[in-house]
């Protein structure tokens, strides 16, 4: 057994050493990929002249510098941040719940920040506060999932499903009705084009601040990963190990819904990575949450770094990255089914 268990764990840290390679290559790939290329030796050469390693070439390397530094390495930061904090949050969801379909939008997270988002758009704010009322508005979609689910008894996993669900339809139907006294020239384009997503807004200062947040969550939801394996046998079989159900529960739900908001609040919407890296992730580590939950980080922030490389570089005009993200999460996740078809625990 104990070798059985040595061969298991050396398995376990080659696959994560896989994923980390990965995602350094993917973003090194990401940084050399788009209208103006350049060669892994162009960006070595020019972190070589930043560490005066070599000498600087003034002009190449102011070039290198706006393109690189300004434009696309807070693209990839933030796809990689995000995409890692989605994953988790899915796979968090799946685990508290114990349903693989679950997702960073099943207690209406993202029906309450897309609302918040038209909303400051209507108002003609700034896009910093379009961003604060998109976060406030998916935290205040689960509060109002959660209280609604607190009106029949003590909630339950049932009743926060139903309670999530009545929260969504409420923030969907209010943002239609948002959409429909939107000006159709100014507003109302501005509202749809924040619904398909994109990280070409985002600053490197903005990561700076936002980043720790979400890598805070992400943490807390690791260190979760046992309890959660506990949970996931059943509420029971939990409460007979000493888990406070109640408490993990709310703690997960809320963590997940902290980091889920926060990105979303940053890139507007991106479906299906909260959905499909966690099963992708799981048939490589298993079910365990103190394996899957790191995976499913690294698998989201490959993906969604691939995911913007090719939205803004596979046409002369950007295309939305939430419509990259369906159009290559579909057939993944299909793909995952298949393979996953016994049974997803």
């Amino acid at each position: 057994m104990s070798r059985a268990y040595s061969t298991d764990r050396a398995r376990t840290l080659l696959l994560f050493l896989g994923l980390v390679a990965a995602l350094v290559a993917t973003a090194v790939l990401a940084l050399s990929v788009g209208r103006y290329g350049f060669s892994v030796g162009d960006i070595l050469g020019f972190l070589a002249s930043r560490a005066n390693l070599t000498a600087p070439d003034p002009a190449r390397d102011d070039l290198l510098r706006n393109i690189l530094v300004e434009i696309r390495l807070p693209r990839i930061l933030a796809a990689a941040v995000i995409g890692a904090a989605l994953s988790v949050a899915g796979a968090a969801y799946q685990s508290v719940f114990r349903n693989p379909l679950a997702s960073p939008g099943l207690l209406g997270a993202l029906g309450g920040a897309s609302f918040g988002a038209a909303l400051a758009l209507i108002l003609g704010l700034s896009w910093v506060a379009v961003q604060g009322f998109a976060f406030a508005g998916g935290i205040g979609a689960v509060a109002l999932g959660v209280v609604v689910a607190g009106l029949f008894g003590e909630a339950s996993t049932i009743t926060l499903i139903l309670g999530g669900m009545i929260s969504g339809a409420f923030f969907t139907a209010a943002l239609s009705i948002l959409k429909y006294a939107a000006d159709p020239y100014d507003q109302l384009p501005a509202i749809v084009y924040w619904l398909m997503g994109s990280l070409a807004s985002i600053s490197l200062t903005q990561i700076l601040w936002t980043a720790p947040l979400m890598l805070a969550g992400m943490a807390a939801l690791a260190l979760l990963g046992r309890p959660l394996d506990a949970l996931a046998m059943g509420e029971d079989e939990a409460r007979g190990l000493g888990v406070p159900v109640a408490a993990l529960r709310y703690g997960a739900i809320a963590a997940a819904t902290f980091i889920s908001a926060l990105s979303v609040s940053l890139s507007g919407m991106i479906g299906w990575i909260g959905l499909f890296a966690p099963h992708f992730a799981r048939l490589m580590v298993g079910p365990g949450n103190a394996r899957l939950l790191p995976a499913s980080a690294l698998v989201g922030a490959i993906f969604l770094i691939a995911a913007d490389t090719l939205a803004r570089s596979c046409t002369r005009t950007e295309i939305p990255i939430g419509i990259i993200t369906e159009l290559l999460g579909i057939p993944a996740f299909i793909l995952v089914l298949r393979r996953a078809r016994k049974g997803w625990m």
